[in-house]
């Protein structure tokens, strides 16, 4: 069977270059293209797969290029609000022939961190989001914070719960930070991190703590990699790895 033909766009980056290592390493997949700013994309390469980590600004555009071209593409940056999202599945259309996975996170342990901690959601009273990374990283919260409140903000309504005890009445300066889906989430922003993320969730009595902590980029790279091998048979979008992982709903 012939290497699937992979390109990356952003791949000057810290993890578009990790990406580009990981493909040349893999038997089954051949780097045929590496993209960056002020790169023209034109037929990406011939690439089948397109592996994507710009920056929010860029990558709708980007998406939308490999799309028109045919072309399956694994999404790796963040930004990707509601309506950014419509725009994409309208131009996939009702009968897309192209996947495209975006991810807020692919490391195995952060998918099954959001997973776990909204299987937990629905038994605890309170529940905050604690991300931490580098401080070179742009957005915050990161996407990896914003999906797993959004799980777990989804997970409460199901279970009918009320919203998390705060009895926080003045606050002028945000530091209890803020509210997705419902849900706290801080953002840390220091030298010397990765990328880390704890969520803590509280009744009377206990603490569940759930934890992830990437050390180095390469940690992603299993993900990214599994990705890449199963987008083709996945046609339109999807959000959240956790769907190749059959972690999903």
């Amino acid at each position: 069977m012939s290497a699937t033909r992979v390109a990356v766009i952003g791949a000057a980056g810290r993890m578009g270059a990790t990406v580009c290592r990981a493909v040349e390493e893999a038997d089954d997949l051949e780097l045929v293209g590496r993209f960056d700013v002020g790169d023209g994309l034109g037929d990406l390469a011939g690439a089948e797969v397109v592996v994507e980590f710009s920056v929010p600004d860029a990558s709708p555009a980007n998406v939308a290029h490999c799309v028109e071209q045919g072309v399956h593409v694994v999404v790796g940056t963040t930004g990707w609000t509601p309506d950014r999202l419509v725009t994409l599945r309208n131009q996939l259309g009702d009968d897309p022939g192209v996947g495209v996975l975006i991810a807020p996170n692919f490391a195995l342990g952060a998918v099954l961190m959001m997973a776990f901690a909204a299987k937990a959601a629905r038994f605890y009273e309170s529940v905050e989001v604690i991300e931490l990374h580098h401080p070179d990283k742009v957005d915050a919260p990161s996407g990896t914070a914003a999906r797993t409140a959004d799980l777990v903000g989804a997970a409460r309504e199901d279970a009918g719960l009320a919203p998390v005890p705060d009895a926080t009445t003045s606050d002028p300066d945000g530091a209890r930070g803020a509210r997705v889906h419902g849900i706290p989430v801080h953002s840390v922003r220091l030298r010397g991190l990765v990328a880390h993320q704890e969520v803590l969730l509280g009744n009377a009595g206990e603490l569940l703590t759930i934890r992830h902590d990437s050390f180095d980029r390469v940690s992603f790279m299993p993900g990214v990699l599994a990705a890449v091998r199963a987008v083709a048979d996945h046609p339109g979008v999807t959000v959240g790895l956790e769907h190749y992982l059959g972690l999903g709903d």
